[in-house]
């Protein structure tokens, strides 16, 4: 066959695919820019998982996000109003719900929505005197290892699209989540473990599910990792029993350098995550089940968070959190429901939600106290939150619940650089929307990033022709909060 017939022969596909110039070589390019070195671009392409430095020195290694999905009620937890209490049962004034949107109109429409007090009891706790209710009297004796922040607020009123915005800083599904943005920025330490892990609580799983914690457009090596904690941490994880250990080596080892063949021929990055996971996968039939293996706790640490080993709970996945940032692991994010409190059977602010706030305060509280006496508090930035607030008005159903709301809701942080005692923002006499120090969703993504040495303005990458980041064009870093 001589060259004209070869050439006939070629497709677009072979072009594109052997040219120096192709697809995968140009996109590998506007992803690393122009100032950085072939060596450099070799080496992250090599292992994109692996630890590299931030932007500027780091107050944190690892992030521990305890997310309770479904909006805590921040007025039985945290936000004691006495004239919301005075006026308790009269309807709001007008003034603070004209134009306003709830994520169930029709209970608010029918009649004018009023005021709800709290049954609870509340008291000033630790050298901060900071507020606390009875529901965690576990937390409150930690109360001042932590950052409260009273005036949080949120774009989204429905479930899945708000745990969406305040993992992904947007409603859209395919964008990376706040965990993968940090892999992708720092790596991870761990060469055992995934750099990001998702662990589940509760009834059920979050509304969304794992579109919260997935890598969107960035390489999938990013992606959460969910781990199960009794059983197998990951289903058909462990080698099956008729395939010899060296024999599973020499296929994996074939697999790579079949991979990397093509890793260098195209600089396809997604084909660089597909040898770290074929690795990570090795490494983890061994570190996986020695993680979840908590038998070697010991009791008076079982008994501190309430953990019972192999049993699946949120106490639990508090102590593998913990067990886990000791391995290096850069992101940890724990889910449990149901925070949802609307006042329907099964969802009211009496026995549902002291049933669910027992199931976290001792753990919330050991967790912190836990990661403090081991010297691990210092760098690791342990958050807890939902994706938005409740109402300061009932909403009635078959019980008296409270309904979602975006303008202010409570969030605490502890360690990893944060000012320790610190009450931060205050919202009005009804709690209905801050007044002073005001955070949006996107004020405490920028702040997460921070303490993790990155500049959220800086973290970015290119996409369809424009530069996305956590933030998009929001986010500052909130000063008073940190150390």
């Amino acid at each position: 066959m001589d060259d004209r017939q070869a050439l006939l022969q070629r497709t677009r596909r072979h072009f594109f695919g052997q040219c120096g110039l192709g697809l995968g070589t140009m996109a590998l390019a506007s992803l690393i820019g122009e100032g950085r070195s072939a060596a450099a671009a070799d080496s992250s392409l090599a292992d994109p998982a692996v630890a590299r430095p931030g932007h500027f020195p780091a107050r944190a290694k690892s992030v521990i996000y305890l997310f309770m999905a479904g909006g805590p009620s921040q007025f039985e937890l945290f936000e004691p109003k006495p004239k919301l209490q005075e006026y308790s049962n009269q309807p709001i004034p007008e003034s603070f719900i004209k134009g306003r949107r709830f994520a169930f109109m029709d209970t608010f429409t029918k009649n004018p929505p009023k005021l709800l007090g709290t049954t609870r009891q509340f008291a000033r706790h630790g050298a901060s005197g900071e507020w606390v209710s009875e529901c965690l009297p576990h937390l409150a004796g930690v109360v001042d290892d932590l950052t409260i922040i009273r005036s949080v607020a949120t774009d989204v009123f429905n479930h899945a699209p708000a745990k969406l915005f305040a993992n992904t800083g947007t409603t859209q599904f395919g964008r990376p989540s706040m965990g993968s943005w940090v892999t992708y920025g720092v790596g991870s330490e761990s060469r055992d473990l995934p750099g990001f892990v998702v662990l589940q609580s509760g009834p059920r799983g979050p509304r969304g599910g794992a579109v919260n914690w997935g890598s969107g457009f960035l390489p999938t090596i990013h992606q959460g990792v969910p781990l199960r904690s009794g059983g197998d941490p990951i289903l058909d994880l462990a080698r099956p029993g008729t395939v010899s250990e060296r024999s599973q080596r020499r296929t994996i080892s074939a697999i790579r350098d079949l991979n990397q063949v093509r890793l260098e021929e195209t600089g396809d990055s997604e084909i660089a995550t597909r040898i770290a996971s074929y690795e990570m996968a090795y490494r983890m039939q061994s570190s996986a089940p020695e993680l979840i293996d908590t038998s070697g706790e010991s009791a008076e640490t079982l008994a501190l968070y309430g953990a019972e080993p192999g049993k699946a709970s949120f106490a639990n996945n508090c102590l593998l959190a913990r067990r886990l940032v000791e391995r290096g692991v850069r992101f940890v994010q724990l889910y449990h429901t149901d925070w949802d409190h609307h006042g329907a059977p099964g969802q009211t602010l009496g026995k549902e939600l002291d049933t669910v706030c027992r199931e976290v305060d001792r753990p919330c509280a050991a967790l912190v106290s836990d990661l403090k006496r081991r010297g691990l508090l210092d760098d690791t930035l342990v958050m807890w939150g939902g994706e938005f607030g409740r109402t300061p008005m009932g909403e009635v159903r078959e019980f008296v619940g409270r309904n979602h709301h975006i303008d202010a809701a409570t969030m605490w942080m502890a360690g990893g650089g944060t000012r320790p005692g610190l009450s931060l923002g205050r919202t009005d006499d009804f709690g209905f929307a801050p007044v002073e120090d005001r955070v949006h969703i996107h004020d405490i993504q920028a702040t997460v990033l921070h303490l993790l040495g990155l500049k959220h303005t800086n973290l970015t990458y290119r996409f369809q022709g424009r530069d996305f980041r956590l933030t998009d064009v929001e986010g500052q870093v909130i000063e008073k909060l940190l150390a």
